[in-house]
């Protein structure tokens, strides 16, 4: 995909314009940030974002997967479709930033950005539909239930590609630790697959005074756990990723009795299919030998995630090409890893050609922590970025 030659409107002209409502849209986002609501839960959030974008002339589509808005603009008669993705959904966290705008809602809390995400996303709505400096369709995606990894597969299940077709579709993610507002590009794998894994070791139990009478469930898993990383150091290729974490284990309730059985709860993540199909296999076949060479019996619950985030490189390398032109080398960060985190814009990308893409949050906490907060101050760079990309591909 060649960046197509035009007379863009100047860029000074761009940052005036989102400037011009750029506190109306951080106060939105404090809004967002006060009442967070769980995935498919989005109801207040997906009537403010449709209200806001129909008030602007956007043909407007609710219900889009559950709690997913849709929202098409035409510009002139050109033919291209471009699709942008933002996340609308929050954690279940008890926010702990002591913020005026704090979570009014216990035990729900924004503690990924995504009101961020979706507060950016309206601000370049809003510049686009008041000039409308493209030709063609563009498409804006507010998705539900990213956190537990069903929105994105809910709405193209439900037509999302059929009934709003695109040539391609974008997204991004605030980075905490990268540097304010400088973005990042990865073509290829960018995000991790994320697997999980229940695993039950039976024995036999018994007095902790007579281990000889008992088949201990716990010595078998301490020998599982120990194993289960030589499917990481010596199953897969050095040169591949490949993370297996036990994040959770129980058993047993009295130091002097030995357990009938223990639940281990695991977390799978690779950057290939191929290493994803290796830890599904090897970590099944391991839990069960570990298990029977105690004479315990291991079973095995081994539950698909979502794929790993694989950016298309054509649309990636354009993607970059734009934040290049738009911003300068000094905010396009140079040799941006791939990250072991996980997305759902995954199964979009299974879809249609397309990237997703990082800007940074600066020195804030991490992401998932009851201490993070968004950094207002990306927001209007974030937006100059979306008109730029949209105004570049529907030339």
């Amino acid at each position: 995909m060649n960046v197509i030659s035009q007379h863009h409107r100047p860029a000074d002209d761009i940052e005036k314009g989102i400037a011009s409502f750029i506190d109306e849209i951080i106060e939105l986002r404090h809004d967002l940030h006060r009442y967070p609501e769980l995935a498919f839960q989005e109801l207040r959030t997906s009537k403010i974002v449709a209200s806001l974008l129909s008030s602007w002339g956007y043909e407007v589509t609710t219900g889009v997967g559950g709690t997913g808005v849709i929202a098409t603009l035409r510009g002139g008669d050109g033919e291209r479709r471009i699709g942008i993705r933002a996340d609308m959904d929050a954690l279940p966290i008890e926010e702990a930033t002591d913020l005026p705008y704090a979570s009014d809602n216990p035990g729900v809390m924004h503690a990924c950005g995504h009101d961020g995400h979706t507060s950016i996303l309206l601000a370049a709505a809003r510049y686009l539909a008041e000039t409308r400096r493209f030709s063609g369709v563009l498409t804006l995606i507010f998705q539900p239930a990213e956190e537990i990894g069903a929105g994105a597969r809910k709405m193209i299940a439900d037509g999302l590609f059929e009934r709003f077709p695109v040539d391609a579709v974008f997204g991004l993610h605030n980075w905490p630790g990268v540097p304010t507002g400088q973005f990042g590009f990865v073509a290829g794998p960018a995000m991790a697959s994320v697997d999980q894994a229940v695993i039950r070791i039976v024995g036999k139990g018994g007095h902790g005074a007579e281990p000889h009478k008992s088949v201990d469930p716990i010595l078998a898993s301490a020998s599982f756990i120990t194993a289960l990383q030589s499917i990481v150091s010596r199953n897969v290729d050095p040169q591949d990723m490949a993370v297996a974490t036990v994040g959770s284990i129980h058993a047993g309730s009295a130091s002097n009795v030995i357990p009938e059985s223990v639940e281990l709860k695991l977390t799978m993540r690779a950057f290939s299919e191929t290493v994803r199909q290796q830890l599904q296999e090897r970590i099944p076949a391991l839990a069960r030998a570990q298990a029977e060479s105690f004479g315990a019996q291991a079973d095995v619950n081994y539950r698909l995630g979502f794929p790993a985030l694989i950016n298309h490189r054509e649309e990636t390398d354009f993607a970059r090409s734009v934040a290049l032109e738009a911003f300068g080398e000094g905010l396009v960060a140079k040799d941006f890893r791939p990250r072991t985190a996980s997305e759902d814009f995954a199964f979009m990308l299974l879809e249609q050609p397309g990237s997703y893409l990082f800007v940074g949050n600066g020195d804030s906490a991490p992401l998932h922590s009851a201490h993070y907060n968004f950094d207002d101050t990306i927001i209007a760079p974030a937006a100059r970025y979306w008109v730029r990309l949209v105004e570049t591909f529907l030339s």
